[in-house]
């Protein structure tokens, strides 16, 4: 579905919002005495921060705030305000814009709810707020929204009470969220973690300043290292996949929550933002494409980003799992087989080096449990883990171990974690026992070393996976960048008025692009339908032919296995008959005739392009399969061969690919040929609307013909719509 918004936002290039981020001077609007209003909690909030610009109060009830003179109105401010923060209700905003604007005011910040995720009345306020503010030349932040905190340079425009963190000096989060209690979630999350979070930045219903921006700004910054990302709906998707590319340049990681999986979830968007929710799994293949690392989960988001801002450029290779209990090895066995983990064998030289550090007993492989070496020897669990992470198959390390006695909390205090934190993969300490108790030393040594932490083995391991499909994204794009965008095959006709060419016209342009289709042709009459068949060979098939008859076997439309001429002219009669029943209207081109194809496995592969992601491929079990088990794969339309057959091996039915109760495996280099040359012609002619081949029939490796296309579908963009 093309998604829209009450507020259009062009797709050309970000806003630089540098003077929001770091405005020199402040004015609140509506400040307040009352030290619970908004804008008492603005002022309060910007003198605990010890903000260092100039600070402007606008007051009707006030002449003074904390030692602070305030002025009754608006047009009483000094000229040349950076930015103005518009604690009012919303029937004053759009007077205030006017005034803001007569004061050189160049941007403000609106908490005000009411407009766009209101309903229709709240539309019409957003559309005439977003008026009002393009034409006083102000950007505003929000409507809808709980403002922003920029922690590094001290301005929280916020009107939600917080404490002024530890300055931050080193490299950290940029967080961007269109909703308000999510940008705060994120806030409370990271930052009890002793995480390095530079800044927060809620966009509400984004009249003008929009994640994009924020985006931007936080690619530009050099002390912005990992983007995390809350978002609802992305209303400029060729810029937001732009963005990407250059955080992806830049070795940012961008980590990203969008709901709207499923269909209740979609509506609930459009209530909570005034957001219209696009084809999410056709953003998600997008934004993967550019190694955006998109999460199913706060948990995920919060620990991925965690993970992330100590390693933004993670190795390639599988996960170490450590641990002094069998039980937990066990466990992890099976979970990470449940979210598709690798946990790969060790080398020979990891292996004959562990067995010389363990009892005897011990078994040294990937998961390992190094038994309880560690409560008479700790040093040696550290030295365990750099002989795990030296390994070249190895990415990624867990330790998993209890918190103990306070005996056992100093050992792992002063051997353990700095074992974890001089680690240059990522690795993470799980300490088991839920929510029981850590001596305060202990958790000071953790925090003090950065070294992500869990009480959770399975959200630890559900965050290393995202890790890993974030470096093999990495690698993925890079192959995809190397893909030579194909010459456009020219279209099997002129554009029918609803855009969907006949079959015979979609096979003769998959043939043009060298894929395999059954031997036939278009008949006009059972005479001819007779010759084509006689040339071909019996048995044939014969389907009814019209660019308005998609759907051919709903209406009687084909007719398979008829083995000879006294069939066929029987057949012939009978499909014209039962279209004319279901069709009276509907005027075919002919049938076409064709060869029956052998047995083989059904597959579908199919490709579509989205009004705002532009063309992804499809590919999985086809038939009635597609719609039984729903086993697919939604990928780029520029991913490299190699990668595809991958993806492949990824399907549930991946066994049946591989052969499975004497069945020979398939061809999968030959079935990735088929979605990289639909994907590539999708790329190469815009006016492409959708590919549907369902069933590609593959067939055993290493047979002459192994892929054959038995229906398509081509649906390019009908000449009318190009105006």
């Amino acid at each position: 579905m093309h998604s829209t918004s009450p507020t259009a936002h062009p797709a050309s290039s970000p806003r630089d919002i540098r003077f929001i981020f770091t405005p020199a001077s402040i004015a609140i609007v509506g400040a307040s005495a009352d030290p619970r209003s908004f804008g008492g909690f603005v002022l309060a909030n910007l003198e605990r921060f010890g903000y260092p610009g100039q600070i402007h109060l606008v007051s009707r009830s006030s002449t003074e705030i904390n030692g602070r003179n305030c002025v009754a109105t608006i047009d009483q401010l000094p000229k040349g305000i950076d930015l103005a923060v518009l604690a009012i209700p919303e029937g004053g905003v759009l007077d205030a814009v006017g005034a803001l604007a007569a004061r050189g005011v160049r941007a403000a910040v609106l908490f005000a709810s009411g407009y766009a995720e209101a309903g229709e009345e709240g539309v019409a306020k957003q559309q005439a707020l977003a008026a009002a503010a393009k034409a006083a030349g102000i950007l505003l932040v929000g409507p809808n929204c709980m403002g922003f905190t920029n922690f590094a340079d001290r301005v929280p425009l916020t009107f939600e009470p917080i404490e002024a963190p530890p300055m931050v000096t080193e490299p950290g989060i940029g967080v961007v969220a269109q909703s308000g209690f999510m940008a705060a979630n994120l806030r409370d999350a990271l930052v009890s973690r002793g995480l390095p979070v530079r800044a927060i930045f809620s966009t509400g219903n984004e009249v003008s300043v929009s994640i994009e921006d924020v985006l931007a700004h936080y690619i530009a910054d050099s002390q912005v290292s990992v983007i995390t990302v809350y978002v609802e709906q992305i209303r400029r998707p060729a810029l937001f996949l732009q963005l990407a590319e250059q955080a992806r340049a830049a070795g940012k990681p961008i980590v990203l929550l969008m709901p709207g999986r499923s269909e209740r979830a979609r509506e609930a968007a459009q209530s909570h933002t005034g957001a219209l929710a696009g084809d999410h799994a056709s953003a998600t293949a997008a934004l993967q494409r550019q190694a955006v690392v998109v999460v199913e989960s706060l948990d995920e988001l919060f620990d991925a980003s965690a993970i992330l801002v100590r390693h933004p450029r993670p190795a390639s290779g599988g996960l170490a799992f450590m641990t002094g209990s069998g039980a937990l090895k066990n466990i992890a066995l099976d979970f990470a087989d449940d979210i598709d983990l690798a946990l790969p064998a060790l080398t020979a030289a990891t292996t004959a080096q562990l067995k010389s550090m363990l009892p005897a007993y011990a078994v040294a492989e990937n998961p390992l449990d190094y038994t309880t070496i560690g409560v008479r020897q700790p040093g040696l669990i550290g030295e365990i883990v750099d002989v795990m992470l030296a390994d070249a198959s190895i990415g990624s390390l867990l330790l998993c171990i209890p918190v103990g006695p306070m005996v056992a909390q100093r050992d792992k205090a002063e051997h353990i974690v700095p074992a974890l934190a001089r680690a240059g993969k990522p690795a993470v300490l799980v300490l088991t026992g839920d929510a029981g108790p850590i001596e305060p030393f202990f958790l000071d040594a953790i925090r003090a070393s950065g070294v992500p932490f869990f009480r959770s083995a399975d959200r630890a391991l559900r965050a290393l996976r995202r890790i890993a499909d974030y470096s093999e994204a990495l690698q993925r794009a890079e192959r995809a960048s190397r893909v030579p965008l194909a010459a456009a095959i020219p279209l099997p006709g002129a554009v029918p008025a609803n855009g969907i060419f006949a079959e015979y016209q979609g096979k003769a342009w998959l043939a043009q692009a060298c894929l395999a289709v059954p031997q036939g042709e278009l008949a006009s009459s059972a005479d001819h339908a007779v010759a084509v068949a006689r040339r071909i060979g019996f048995p044939v098939v014969l389907k009814a032919q019209a660019s308005e008859l998609p759907h051919k076997s709903d209406v009687g439309g084909v007719l398979v296995g008829l083995a000879d001429e006294a069939a066929l002219r029987a057949g012939w009669d009978q499909l014209f008959a039962s279209v004319k029943h279901h069709r009276p209207e509907l005027v075919l081109d002919g049938a076409l005739v064709e060869a029956m194809g052998p047995r083989g496995l059904e597959l579908v592969v199919g490709a579509k392009r989205d009004a705002d992601w532009g063309p992804v491929v499809l590919v999985g079990l086809g038939g009635i399969w597609i719609e039984a088990l729903k086993d697919v794969r939604l990928i780029p339309a520029d991913m490299a061969e190699e990668d595809i057959v991958v993806e492949l091996t990824r399907l549930k039915a991946a066994v049946v690919l591989r052969g499975i109760r004497g069945s020979a495996a398939v061809d999968l280099q030959a079935i990735a040929k088929v979605v990289a040359q639909v994907g590539a012609q999708m790329r190469a002619n815009p006016e492409l609307l959708e590919i549907d081949i369902n069933p590609l029939v593959a067939y055993a490796q290493g047979s002459a013909q192994p892929v054959l296309a038995l229906d398509a579908l081509v649906v390019a963009r009908p000449a009318h719509a190009l105006k």
